[in-house]
């Protein structure tokens, strides 16, 4: 299947196909040098089979994790591309999940002004969500992402075989930001999770959401309206992340704990059994002080209002001015003290 996404900034396809990752060249031209991304924890066989089917391929692998989105790994592909002779008609391929899609097209989009990136999504997480859209970035002193630009990929390739070696709790994870976009836009789509085994219907999943995202991008790209829509769940989901030292959550689940609070009590009674299903938490038990510390710092917090993304009926939603003390209110109810 072919989703085509079309922006003001230039279109691309997505391909979502079983098997995809072996018929790279069939959509992609490889047919000169390509500096392929990937991490420690994608399987090597997959930046391996990417790479056969380059004429002149260069393989990088950066460390597992967030903390490899930085300006030295930034720096370090550059220096790759300048000693291996890159020029303005070669490309750059990430291999992997978000972190290593983020960083590519950080990179692709500075070389020499920019040039062509292809994205090769690994994980349910960058399936669903990161690996379309155009953002890319890095971290920098401590925050997230906040040196980037906007710059989409040529294409975007995306092969559900290579979930086979996620473990269920990955797939669960990326499985929340699925939750997200059908809680938000889709009702038939969320209907699916309560009805149905989310991990068998996986395919029909990433193309629900794939095809919710591709219209909220096409629609607002650089995020001036519509595409705020995709912070449902977010505002407290990343004040709860910021806090992770202090018990191993993933984006996901934290996104999960963040949607519960931002929607009224009917959705909330169908929300809770498919986040069960999904094994995704309810609670949890940071300090409560702390990530209310942190979400008070969030950029959506305007003097003593913090705009949030509202699901009073499943398939809408609403942009809500909250009072920041109803919001905390609202928060303390998925916080154990």
């Amino acid at each position: 299947m072919i989703i085509p996404i079309k922006t003001s900034s230039g279109g691309y396809n997505i391909v979502l196909e079983r098997k995809s990752l072996q018929k790279l060249a069939e959509h992609l031209n490889l047919k000169r040098k390509v500096l392929i991304v990937t991490d420690s924890g994608v399987p090597s066989e997959y930046s391996a089979l990417a790479a056969k089917q380059c004429e002149h391929p260069f393989i990088v692998v950066i460390n597992e994790g967030e903390a490899s989105k930085n300006f030295e790994n930034f720096k370090m592909l550059l220096s790759k591309m300048v000693e291996y002779g890159f020029t303005r008609t070669d490309c750059v391929m990430a291999v992997g999940g978000g972190v290593v899609g983020d960083l590519a097209g950080f990179v692709a989009a500075s070389f020499m002004r920019g040039i062509d990136f292809y994205n090769i999504p690994t994980t349910v997480l960058s399936q669903v969500d990161s690996s379309i859209g155009g953002k890319v970035a890095i971290d920098f002193e401590g925050y997230k992402n906040i040196v980037g630009a906007f710059y989409p990929p040529k294409a975007v390739i995306i092969d559900p075989e290579t979930l086979k070696t996620l473990p269920k709790r990955q797939i669960s994870n990326g499985l929340a930001e699925a939750v997200k976009m059908a809680m938000t836009c889709d009702e038939k789509l969320f209907s699916l999770f309560e009805q149905c085994d989310a991990f068998e219907n996986i395919d029909e999943i990433i193309e629900g959401s794939l095809k919710i995202k591709g219209y909220v991008v096409e629609n607002d790209e650089k995020e001036n309206g519509l595409r705020k829509v995709l912070n449902f769940g977010h505002t407290l989901g990343h004040a709860i992340e910021s806090q992770k030292k202090m018990q191993d959550l993933y984006h996901g689940e934290c996104v999960a704990l963040g949607m519960l609070p931002m929607c009224s009590e009917g959705v909330k009674q169908r929300l809770i059994p498919v986040l069960e299903k999904l094994e995704l938490p309810l609670n949890v038990n940071y300090e409560a002080e702390k990530i209310i510390e942190a979400a008070s710092h969030d950029k959506k917090k305007n003097g003593e209002y913090i705009s949030v993304v509202y699901v009073e009926k499943i398939g809408t939603f609403e942009f809500k001015n909250m009072p920041f003390s109803e919001f905390v209110n609202q928060i303390e109810e998925v916080i154990d003290k």
